[in-house]
């Protein structure tokens, strides 16, 4: 949805600490085959991985690495409803929004 500036302008990813979390971010999480492994490998020494693009909302932990979606809180699109994520004392939590 961003203009070509601003794409060309950001990481394709990107990570960062924060409270003691190494987070990897990136926005498209591509296929749902392989997809845990694919970003456990891409984010290797990660606590937490978070991706979007499907707005399908996913809190999962895989071999101690959390892997989430948070869906979006405007654009549900195939979700079942709006969503956030949030993280407290390192557990993440996926919180519902009333659109």
């Amino acid at each position: 949805m961003d203009d070509d500036g601003l794409r060309s302008a950001l990481p394709v990813r990107t990570t960062a600490e924060l409270d003691g979390l190494r987070i990897g971010l990136v926005h498209d999480g591509g296929a749902a085959v392989g997809r845990h492994e694919r970003l456990r490998e891409l984010f290797a020494g990660c606590d937490v991985v978070a991706y979007g693009h499907s707005h399908m909302p996913e809190v999962s932990r895989v071999e101690g690495v959390w892997i989430l979606n948070p869906g979006s809180p405007t654009e549900r699109r195939r979700a079942p409803g709006h969503t956030m994520i949030v993280i407290r004392d390192g557990e993440p939590e996926l919180v519902p929004i009333r659109a």
